[in-house]
């Protein structure tokens, strides 16, 4: 990865929807070579899919927890099944697996705190192997990005 790769990948990251005619401006290069870079960066696995940022509370989400999770049992059914079921919880932005007290650690949406009460109650307390949960709400967001520095 050079210079001009680099640069790709950060004006990409500012807009996703930057035309490849536009993109090979910024980088006084031609089109072609400039459209072979992405569709390698693309294939190599750096440029992983391209969305659009969405505002949490425009679209009626209000509440924004962070949750910790503790587990009882380690296994690999137990682990396979959390995972399988927290995949499918369109609530749930992110999981980690993570050092510490807590096993994972999830973020997670909802649309006021009866909605996340309720989220608690149908799927985590429901989730096989659970000893602990532990929920921090967001009072106000100061950062929120998705942005990767390229160096």
């Amino acid at each position: 990865m050079d210079n001009t790769d680099k640069k790709i990948l950060a004006l990409l990251q500012q807009d996703g929807r930057l035309a490849n005619a536009k993109l090979a401006e910024q980088l006084n290069m031609s089109e072609t070579p400039c459209w072979r870079r992405v569709k390698r960066l693309e294939s190599e696995g750096y440029i992983e899919s391209y969305q659009a940022n969405l505002d949490k509370r425009k679209l009626g989400y209000g509440v924004l927890a962070f949750v910790q999770l503790t587990y009882t049992a380690h296994d690999t059914k137990t682990t396979n099944d959390f995972i399988s079921i927290i995949n499918n919880c369109d609530n749930v932005l992110s999981c980690h697996n993570t050092t510490g007290n807590a096993d994972f650690l999830l973020q997670v949406v909802a649309k006021d705190l009866d909605d996340y009460s309720h989220f608690v109650d149908s799927v985590l307390r429901k989730l096989p192997g659970i000893s602990d949960i532990s929920s921090s709400i967001s009072l106000k967001e100061l950062k929120s990005s998705t942005r990767l520095p390229i160096a």
